[in-house]
């Protein structure tokens, strides 16, 4: 394998270009920008870790008038176009705040960091200090944000300021670049200072608004925000989304760009495993990986040839989404889920224009959060059987990546859950081997769980793990440990008592009975009981076997 420089979280196109990290040439978006989306402002929407603020980077290091760029540049697609550079490469001033740092638990928090962000923008551009065109009232201003001592109005008014402030000075308009525009809310609307947050953001954008001190801007988020929730008043207004077919090549990995990739790094082998776990998202027209990913494996695979694929993207995120979806779920709900993790996709309809404090109000609006925050894709009309009814669209996992988010999520939501509910009546029937009251119960839970894994036995193994956990007595599971035991032993808390389960999965409703009879044959031919004969007054065994959300408990004659 070719030891490749690997840029794992650096984001800064220039620190890219300058130590000779490995690139995947976006530069395309440049001449795509200037051409194509001729709009006063540009909005761009994709999903957490496929390349906003690098774009935003390369965007900057392009235009800044204070750059000398062309060596960053060279040898890249963007150089062909020799008439646009000469137009347009550092020669206009460039005021470019990322807002993904801002967060806090309460508005003070938060605020705190807002103002922290916007001093470190003001601080970039200090030179305006000293030019004889800023007047003396708007350098004190300045000095206000900088010691950070502005009244929250001023902040508010801080980046149309800058962006004035800079055309008085270079006497030319401004490039204004704003990524992830949407983090402050989001993490306001999550936190309970979603009013608050959203009236700063709004001043924030007056900078969008009627400028004319504005060139173009181009904002970066996850979320369309509703147009009237922060954009009000902003004309000459076009949004690029996952759904379009503009920008896409430019914001994830294209099949053409991991190919090159993995032959440049000399480990086309894993290209199979690559696309299972990383592929699968369709922007538009467009199939595409996620970057985070891809970029990820690849590191790993050169410390560790023998590497396997992770789950990469799911630690950049807590994942709650899915959490509060899981926590909302009604038997629509539960039914989707199930169809999405056996393969499957789902017909609904995607609201793609959001306002934070109502992303939970319904659940068309959860399946489009989904969707938008690339835990969901859209399945290809050329893979559906018939076309989709109008404003619908037809939505599938896209990988075995987000697959595990979904499965750990559920997963873990279950036990948590198995914690609360009262099981009384389950524990006094498995204690007691009434098998045909455990059954009843065990059923009863089958139709509370959202199922994955094909209900295979791996599934029907952490579910009866789960449920037997809550009782507070001692569970030891022996899937891992080969055949030694039955599948799950269980122990008594007050009296020498144990429990032995032996799970099997039916492949048919009819062969539940022959399924159990099965485990509970392995049971007497292994003679998992027999260790524990000496030492307990009672051992009870039990032979369980399921199907789909069916199980049959029995014990010996």
């Amino acid at each position: 394998m070719n030891d490749l420089k690997i840029p794992v979280g650096v984001s800064d196109f220039a620190k890219i270009r300058n130590y000779k990290y490995y690139y995947v040439d976006k530069t395309g978006l440049i001449e795509d920008l200037l051409e194509k989306e001729t709009a006063e402002v540009t909005l761009i929407t994709r999903p957490r870790r496929f390349g906003k603020t690098m774009g935003m980077s390369m965007l900057a290091n392009f235009f800044d008038i204070r750059k000398d760029s062309k060596a960053m540049f060279e040898g890249l697609e963007i150089s062909k176009n020799e008439a646009l550079c000469s137009e347009w490469m550092n020669q206009w001033p460039v005021l470019f705040i990322s807002f993904r740092r801002v967060d806090g638990l309460n508005f003070q928090s938060a605020f705190g960091m807002l103002q922290e962000t916007i001093m470190d923008i003001y601080g970039d551009h200090l030179y305006l200090l000293d030019s004889p065109r800023i007047s003396g009232y708007h350098k004190e201003i300045m000095d206000r944000i900088l010691r950070k001592t502005a009244p929250a109005e001023e902040i508010k008014a801080s980046l149309l300021l800058l962006t004035k402030l800079m055309q008085t000075h270079y006497k030319k308009p401004v490039i204004l670049l704003i990524d992830e525009y949407d983090v402050p809310i989001a993490k306001a609307s999550a936190k309970g200072y979603y009013a608050e947050m959203l009236d700063v953001v709004k001043g924030l954008m007056q900078a969008l608004k009627d400028n004319d001190a504005l060139r173009f801007a181009v904002v970066t988020g996850c979320l369309r925000i509703a147009k009237e929730s922060i954009f009000t008043g902003t004309n000459n207004f076009v949004s690029d989304t996952i759904s379009s077919s503009h920008l896409n090549e430019y914001f994830g990995f294209t099949q053409t760009d991991v190919d090159r990739l993995l032959k440049d790094a000399d480990c086309q082998e894993h290209a199979a495993d690559i696309k299972n776990w990383y592929d699968g998202y369709h922007f538009g027209d467009l199939d595409v990986y996620c970057p985070w990913d891809v970029m990820n494996y690849l590191r790993d695979l050169q410390r560790n040839p023998k590497a396997k694929p992770a789950s990469y993207w799911k630690n950049t995120s807590d994942n709650s989404i899915i959490r509060s979806f899981i926590d909302y779920r009604g038997a629509k709900i539960s039914q989707k889920l199930e169809t999405l993790l056996s393969g499957g996709y789902i017909l609904q309809k995607v609201e793609e224009d959001l306002t934070y404090d109502y992303l939970h109000s319904s659940e068309e609006n959860l399946w489009s959060i989904l969707y938008l925050t690339g835990y969901l894709t859209q399945v290809r009309e050329d893979d559906l059987p018939a076309p989709l009814p109008e404003d619908t669209s037809a939505l599938i996992i896209p990988n075995a990546e987000v697959r595990e988010i979904f499965e750990t999520t559920i997963q873990k939501w279950f036990d948590e859950s198995a914690q609360t509910w009262n099981l009384t009546t389950l524990f006094d029937a498995m204690w007691s081997g009434d098998t045909k009251t455990l059954t009843a119960e065990i059923n009863k839970l089958l139709y509370k769980t959202i199922s994955y894994h094909d209900y295979k036995e791996d599934f029907y193994h952490a579910f009866l793990t789960g449920i037997l956990a809550g009782s507070g007595c001692a569970v030891e599971s022996n899937r891992e440990h080969g055949e030694g035991r039955s599948d799950i032993v269980m122990y008594h808390p007050d009296r020498p008592q144990v429990v032995l389960f032996e799970a099997k999965y039916a492949k048919t409703l009819n062969g539940l009975e022959a399924s159990c009879a099965a485990a509970l044959q392995q049971i007497e031919d292994r003679q998992y009981a027999k260790e524990f004969e000496e030492d307990y007054d009672s051992v009870l065994c039990y032979g369980i076997a399921f199907y789909k959300k069916r199980c049959l408990v029995k014990t010996p004659e």
